[in-house]
């Protein structure tokens, strides 16, 4: 029989055989495993980067703004009333969302120069995936801005300005929520072509912009059930 400290002992189930991530061969810590993938990612993405802390900041912010605007304004109509028309609201809302947006992507460019690249999308693989995404990003959400028109992609029908009927047409045929899709394809492209701080941003990132879903309007994660019955 062998004693518990013999070296022929079975190895625990924190362990298996194998390469260490750290180097070498042996059995390897799944512990040590997730410090060394902390450590190596730490060595890309600096979580206290001011640039970072900025984009994280904008993209969480943005879609929080425009969300809670645009349900105040459904039960309100405040908005509405200031500016005298629900098209000049909407208008004033759009600015506002349009110039936020510019600030996202500046801090998000920032976060992404600031930290070095990775190797492994340092590749023309990489970069062709990149301008891939970039492409099918534009072409789905410059689609769904012509196909909804600018109230419908900025929250008209959260101001009363309903389209007639469903909007059904490219991208809409294809995709339920194609400037949702369209945008975190952007967004990811971008994130892979020059720093891996933009493809860490673009996982947590909510979408660039008021997506609109086939209703007409933006998917603001199911919206006022009136709005679902107009466009029925």
């Amino acid at each position: 029989m062998k004693g518990s400290g013999d070296q022929g002992s079975e190895p625990t189930s924190s362990s298996v055989a194998g390469t260490d991530c750290c180097g070498g061969l042996g059995n390897i810590d799944f512990r040590q495993a997730d410090f060394c993938v902390m450590t190596w990612l730490l060595g890309y993405v600096d979580p206290l980067d001011p640039s970072f802390v900025a984009a994280v900041l904008t993209i969480v912010f943005n879609p929080l703004y425009w969300n809670v605007v645009a349900r105040w304004e459904h039960k309100t109509r405040k908005l509405s009333r200031a500016f005298g028309s629900p098209y000049l609201a909407c208008y004033s809302l759009s600015i506002t969302i349009l110039l936020l947006n510019f600030l996202r992507s500046h801090c998000f460019t920032q976060a992404m120069l600031s930290r070095p690249k990775m190797e492994s999308l340092d590749t023309p693989a990489a970069h062709c995936l990149g301008l891939t995404l970039l492409g099918v990003g534009i072409v789905l959400v410059l689609s769904s801005f012509f196909a909804l028109g600018f109230t419908g992609t900025f929250l008209g029908d959260y101001f009363g300005i309903l389209k007639e009927a469903r909007v059904t047409v490219f991208p809409f045929s294809v995709l339920d929520n194609p400037m949702y899709w369209g945008s975190t394809a952007n967004y990811l492209g971008w994130a892979i072509l020059p720093a891996p701080a933009g493809a860490v941003g673009s996982e947590a990132r909510q979408p660039h912009g008021p997506a609109a879903d086939g209703a007409g309007g933006p998917d603001l994660h199911g919206g006022p059930p009136v709005r679902r019955a107009l466009h029925r």
